[in-house]
């Protein structure tokens, strides 16, 4: 590999002794440093490979870190971490106790503000230069935007905001019609139509509409016009707004040909480009199983309809695209605006399944109370990702939602053990439930090889009994429960522990806590969601109210954000993998 120009660059005031002649040679060099790092270590490719011109355009022109750069998302931010002094450790990238994902303040001076989520760029590129002016500081300041981020009401608010200051802003645009699916929407559309040539002069523009001078669209791959482009936008007052064209993937074959399996592919040939074949698995993961089950009982129920903001891959409602198109809408990365339009479709009495991440539902909080539960409409959603997702790390774990939805009016909060539960409690749920429910699930695969059996009714508030015991109850939710098995299954004593699995935090089955509390003197709940405010409190407010004297513990995810590794680590630091269950039993026994 060479990496000649690479080597000898450690942070941008290096790369600012290359002649501009010589930024083409870097670009090759550093896409195939990301190249050569993702393919065996994974992570996020086409996103990065996609903005390497801008990355070195940026950090040659501007006075990085006094100049402030803030990437939406951080998929498309690792050339811009290998550029400013993370060269040496990018092979950490998203493992335990390596360098983040995503950028992160608390890692690098360079990484201006912490970002996961999307379209929040604008909005913080546009604080910190308002504060710039107030405290009369000479400073750019840049937002570099997806084009699928652009759409996101956030992103809105806060153009219509800069578009009414004289903030020193630049806004990038990186459009590459693609965010992880296809971008959607009428937006999209007029990002394609102001890209031919004809409509430059006649049609009037949306950006300068909001008083953004506006430059572009211009080639985010070539040199010449980039440089020229910023040089000049760096000498203009007020907000500016630069529409760059780029493709993701680029410089990779295959990755720009297959953009969404290569969004995040896992390990590939670095030469060839082809994605390496995982191990065969026997089980399915829950997206799949959501997906399959959906268009079951959509064939069986012609109201069903399923909504997801542009996640159609990661939650597998691709399936019901293909089986039902006017049936699926994707709308693109709007959470808020998913979470009303399927209470809207609720009220004209069609089932909305509304399919979110767990970690983007908490961007739709007021919309869950005050357009779904408040107004008691049976909307479904389906949570993926909940729980600790692995690698993505702390914007991204699914473990807050237990907490924050157990203490809405109106809404059933159910978390599946296993496959079958999750099919089961969709069949349910779309027959007709008088209150909104939240159903969560976890990332990967569950443990069942024959989960597509014939549907079953479950039981609104009833939890399970799985194992008698005899000194010790152990209640948990969730797909925990297969840890707390394996555990109990590894004692010597285990006849002592008893196991039960509650299913609804909310409504919680107080007739078996009553047996419990009856039964057993000491009681320990086990939780992949935040200790604090989750099911373990659940179960304790109970006890309080019914003045239970016995002991109860909690096992859960602590009062802390936790970062990136794999699941069983992370699981580990948590306390709420198998060996560490085993060991809090055996010492409560």
């Amino acid at each position: 590999m060479s990496n000649d120009l690479l080597k000898n660059i450690q942070i941008p005031a290096d790369l600012r002794k290359l002649t501009s002649e010589e930024l083409p040679q870097l670009a090759k060099e550093l896409r195939e440093f990301i190249i050569d790092v993702v393919s065996t270590k994974e992570g996020h490719l086409g996103a990065s490979l996609g903005v390497v011109e801008l990355t070195i355009a940026l950090h040659y022109l501007f006075d990085t870190p006094n100049d402030l750069l803030v990437w939406d998302v951080g998929h498309q931010a690792y050339g811009h971490k290998i550029l400013t002094g993370r060269k040496d450790v990018f092979h950490t990238n998203r493992q335990f106790g390596g360098i983040s994902g995503f950028p992160k303040r608390s890692e690098s001076e360079y990484d201006t503000f912490g970002v996961g989520h999307s379209s929040t760029a604008i909005s913080a590129a546009l604080g910190m230069a308002i504060a710039s002016k107030l405290q009369d500081i000479e400073k750019h300041h840049i937002a570099v935007i997806g084009d699928a981020s652009i759409a996101s009401g956030m992103a809105f608010e806060a153009l219509n905001h800069a578009g009414d200051t004289n903030a020193n802003l630049l806004v990038i645009l990186n459009d590459n019609a693609i965010g992880i699916d296809p971008s959607v929407g009428a937006l999209k559309d007029y990002l394609t139509k102001i890209k031919a040539p004809r409509l430059e002069i006649e049609q009037h523009n949306i950006f300068e509409a909001l008083n953004f001078d506006y430059s572009g669209p211009i080639d985010g791959h070539n040199f010449e016009e980039l440089l020229r482009e910023l040089n000049r936008l760096k000498k203009i007052q007020g907000p500016k707004f630069l529409h760059v064209i780029t493709t993701k993937g680029k410089g990779l074959r295959q990755a720009e040909q297959d953009q969404v399996r290569y969004h995040a592919p896992g390990k590939f040939d670095k030469i060839s480009g082809d994605v390496l074949p995982k191990e065969a698995s026997k089980y399915s993961k829950f997206q799949d199983v959501f997906g399959k089950t959906i268009v079951e009982l959509a064939q069986l129920n012609e109201k069903i309809v399923g909504i997801t903001p542009a996640m159609l891959t990661g939650s597998s409602l691709k399936f019901m695209l293909e089986a039902f198109p006017d049936r699926t809408f994707d709308v693109g990365i709007a959470e808020q605006h998913a979470v009303t339009l399927a209470a809207g479709m609720a009220t004209q009495g069609l089932i909305p399944f509304c399919n979110i991440y767990s970690t983007f539902l908490q961007r739709a909080y007021d919309q869950v109370i005050h357009d779904v539960a408040l107004q008691n409409l049976p909307v479904i959603f389906c949570l993926d990702r909940a729980g600790l997702v692995g690698e993505d790390g702390a914007t991204h774990h699914g473990v807050f939602d237990l907490a924050y939805l157990r203490c809405i009016p109106n809404l059933i909060v159910f978390a599946p053990r296993n496959e079958i539960e999750l099919r089961n409690i969709m069949f349910t749920a779309q027959q007709g439930l008088e209150h909104p429910i939240a159903i969560r699930y976890p990332r990967g695969k569950g443990k069942l090889e024959q989960w597509q059996l014939p549907f079953e009714n479950i039981e609104i508030g009833k939890g399970a009994y799985l194992k008698e015991g005899t000194q010790v109850a152990v209640l948990s939710i969730g797909t925990i429960a297969y840890n707390v098995s394996e555990a109990i299954n590894q004692l010597e004593n285990n006849e002592a522990v008893a196991h039960y699995d509650l299913r609804f935090v909310k409504p919680l089955d107080t007739q078996l806590l009553d047996g419990v509390f009856n039964k057993f003197d000491t009681i320990l709940t086990i939780e992949d969601g935040t200790i604090k405010g989750g099911f373990g409190s659940a179960v304790l407010e109970y006890a309080s109210k019914v003045n239970y004297q016995g002991k109860i513990k909690l096992l859960g995810v602590p009062d802390a954000f936790i970062h990136h590794g794999t699941i069983q680590q992370l699981q580990q630091i948590c306390g709420i993998d198998t060996e560490s269950i085993k060991k809090t039993i055996q010492n409560l026994v």
